[in-house]
């Protein structure tokens, strides 16, 4: 009975024992380096137990273990026993768990920590914090983007933390967050010994396309394109390069967002103080082309004073072409001053009042009834387009081009290209048209078919068609239309149809139009003429004589 309560009292202080001595697996505990061998260092962690642990655990990234035997360390259990009858233990999971309850600690006190850059992965780095691996991403390692990194591998400095969740092991930092607020400090103190207007010097930092960043010794202010200089800068590398110190005028200072603008142009004399004494209305000056846009094309007088030429100032006859290619970038050209608007700096100038209006002198060199020969540049429905003397153009209209056949069919007879003969007809220089005649070509020939005609003029024609109305008579190449009325003094003889083609026939000349090609004649006229004149040298009807007789007595005479 005693033996059996001794053996029962034996078990229940040994558990009771082990329950104390034996720590729990997933916790950190101490221990004591009692050997180093193939890389790894024996750990008596105490409990009668020992564990392995690799040498590499208990260095820095990049750096070598200064672990001895003797050392007491922390290392994390993670189980009593693995399968060679030792303690599984950690060295590395023991400084996670010592890194993890302070980095909670100063994320929650908003305070930096202090880390090292090791390794790069994508979209960002590693950063060790002393046993917590933590993501750095690329857009906070610095205020501006990084090119390369290498400088900073390695090397501790601090980190705010941004971002951490223990549970799945996550921790983000920045870099630039510790930077920017250093910033901030110094450029509160550099913009307060800051004034508008005061002149500094300061060295270009960076240059964009927009502008320059000049350091202006802690502070950066932007030094914009269009406040580099008073004439165009198409690109600040035009006339700045980083690292160059310049002198520059502070602009405007922002105290709330600390950003300062800076001018280089505001220590110059500004041009446009002399411009309506340099460039008077009406002058010519020669200038550059700096810029060709849809509208126009800027012009640069003098550094610092561009004028715009519109599209509509380009050309005399160039309407609906791109001024590109009427002038080109960098051509030096002559223009006229137009109008000047100090309040807005604007110049407005021509490129066309430079030279002769072509209209002008081609009225001047070219009055009506000047034949000329030109190419049919266009056919439209309404006429014809000739080109001209000064690449200009004039117009045939529909009416203008036969006196024989109507315009829309004469018209089909001409084709791009043909080379035509034409009179001027009338030149308005103002609305820029021009008035031409092919059918006036034919006046001419008139004109020369009835020399020596007159109205009363008795001539010979022949019949070169019939129609119910009249007949179609041509004398000298120049044709005319006798009518029905006109073809016999009686009433019965006004028959068309007694007319043959080819017949000869006198007739009288009623009219000569030589504008509208238009000889008048008329057979009934004649016969009436004739007999008057008969009447008058051989009698009247009252000296009883009958008509008959007096004509029978004329024309005997005649004969």
């Amino acid at each position: 009975m005693c033996a059996k309560a001794t053996m029962e009292e034996f078990e229940a202080l040994l558990n009771e024992s082990l329950d104390i001595d034996t720590p729990n697996e997933g916790s950190v505990v101490k221990g004591r380096v009692i050997a180093i061998e193939a890389g790894q260092a024996i750990i008596d962690v105490g409990y009668k137990m020992e564990g392995r642990v690799d040498l590499k655990e208990f260095a820095n990234p990049g750096e070598d273990s200064k672990l001895v035997v003797g050392d007491e360390v922390e290392v994390y259990l993670d189980r009593v026993e693995n399968a060679r009858g030792e303690a599984s233990i950690s060295r590395e999971k023991a400084r996670r768990e010592e890194a993890w309850d302070r980095l909670e600690k100063a994320y929650a006190d908003e305070e930096r920590v202090e880390g090292a850059i090791f390794g790069r992965v994508k979209g960002g780095f590693t950063v060790d914090l002393g046993g917590a691996v933590a993501f750095l991403p690329g857009s906070q390692v610095d205020v501006r983007p990084v090119r390369d990194a290498g400088p900073l591998m390695g090397l501790k400095q601090p980190f705010q933390i941004l971002k951490m969740d223990r549970r799945r092991g996550n921790i983000v930092v920045s870099r630039r967050a510790i930077l920017e607020e250093s910033r901030a400090e110094q450029r509160a103190e550099v913009i307060a010994n800051l004034t508008e207007g005061q002149t500094v010097d300061g060295v270009v930092k960076n240059i964009t396309e927009y502008g320059a960043f000049v350091d202006l010794g802690g502070v950066d202010g932007l030094l914009h394109v269009t406040d580099m200089a008073w004439r165009r800068v198409n690109h600040p590398s035009e006339i700045l390069s980083i690292g160059e110190t310049v002198k520059v005028q502070v602009i405007k200072i922002n105290k709330d967002s600390h950003r300062i603008s800076l001018g280089m142009k505001q220590l110059q004399d500004d041009p446009w103080d002399t411009v309506t004494q340099k460039f008077p209305l009406g002058s010519v000056h020669n200038g550059r082309v700096t810029n060709i846009t849809d509208y126009g094309a800027f012009v640069e007088l003098e550094a610092g004073v561009e004028g715009l030429v519109h599209v509509s100032e380009m050309s005399w006859t160039k309407k609906n072409v791109h001024p590109g290619k009427i002038v080109s970038t960098s051509q030096e050209v002559d223009v006229m001053v137009l109008e000047i608007d100090e309040a807005k700096r604007r110049v407005s100038l021509g490129l066309k009042q430079t030279m002769r209006n072509p209209w002008e002198v081609f009225a001047e060199t070219h009055p009506s009834g000047t034949v000329i020969e030109g190419e049919v540049k266009n056919i439209t429905e309404f006429g014809l387009f000739v080109g001209l003397e000064g690449d200009i153009d004039g117009m045939v209209h529909l009416s203008d081009i036969s006196w024989d056949t109507r315009g829309e069919d004469a018209i089909q007879d001409f084709r791009k290209g043909d080379m035509v003969k034409a009179v001027v007809q009338d030149v308005d220089v103002d609305k820029e048209r021009i008035s031409l005649s092919i059918k006036a070509l034919e006046n001419e020939h008139m004109a020369e078919a009835v020399d020596g005609v007159k109205r009363g003029s008795i001539v010979t024609v022949e019949v070169s068609a019939i129609e119910d109305g009249g007949i179609e008579v041509e004398y000298n190449g120049v044709k005319s239309f006798i009518r029905r009325s006109d073809l016999a003094r009686d009433r019965q003889d006004q028959r068309p149809e007694r007319f043959q083609v080819g017949d000869k026939v006198d007739a009288r000349v009623t009219n000569i139009d030589t504008k509208t090609r238009r000889l008048g004649l008329s057979i009934k006229a004649r016969e009436i003429a004739e007999e008057k004149e008969a009447i008058d040298q051989y009698g009247s009807s009252d000296s009883g004589a009958s008509l008959g007789d007096i004509l029978g007595a004329a024309l005997n005479r005649n004969n």
